[in-house]
């Protein structure tokens, strides 16, 4: 890593979000460093790095005590940013790890529905399959199920119990 005269955690921030797993592990070496510490859009080190698809970088953060249900300023979680992107293996690394499946973001949304909404279907089976709750509706009072029928996706509204959950 070149001489910088950046703060360790800009640091760290941007060897997430290049997915430098070799700068991430050095960086970690400093024991002032806040793993969990968020910019000023509210994002940490990890979701940085799983928004860019960094799956080895995430599990580098993961295992140094990342926390993987922080969110950021529009109150989106890791998992909820990897459902809309689509980033299959990251979800089930966030998922193994122990993030929130149903927690919600500003405007009452979760992963799963940033997964239908999106068709994002691996994702959306990933999630149904580690428990997620379908039922939950988001603050316009839409649950997974509506934005799935509400953008055509047939295979997430059949993943999502159809007709019968309506």
């Amino acid at each position: 890593m070149p001489f910088t005269s950046a703060q360790p955690i800009d640091l760290l921030y941007d060897a997430a979000r290049r997915g430098n797993v070799v700068d991430i592990k050095q960086l970690l070496q400093n024991p002032q460093l806040d793993i969990n510490a968020q910019n000023g859009k509210g994002y940490t080190a990890l979701i940085l790095a799983t928004y860019d698809d960094h799956l080895d970088a995430a599990r580098v953060l993961l295992d140094a005590g990342a926390n993987p249900d922080l969110q950021d300023a529009s109150g989106n979680s890791a998992l909820m940013g990897v459902s809309f992107k689509g980033y299959a293996g990251i979800a089930r690394l966030l998922i193994e790890r122990g993030a929130s499946l149903d927690l919600r973001n500003g405007n009452g949304g979760t992963a799963l529905m940033f997964a239908a909404l999106f068709g994002r279907n691996e994702i959306v089976k990933i999630l149904l399959d580690a428990g997620a709750d379908a039922s939950i509706h988001d603050h316009r009072g839409l649950s997974a199920l509506h934005l799935a029928g509400q953008q055509g996706n047939e295979e997430a509204w059949n993943l999502l119990g159809g007709p019968e959950q309506e």
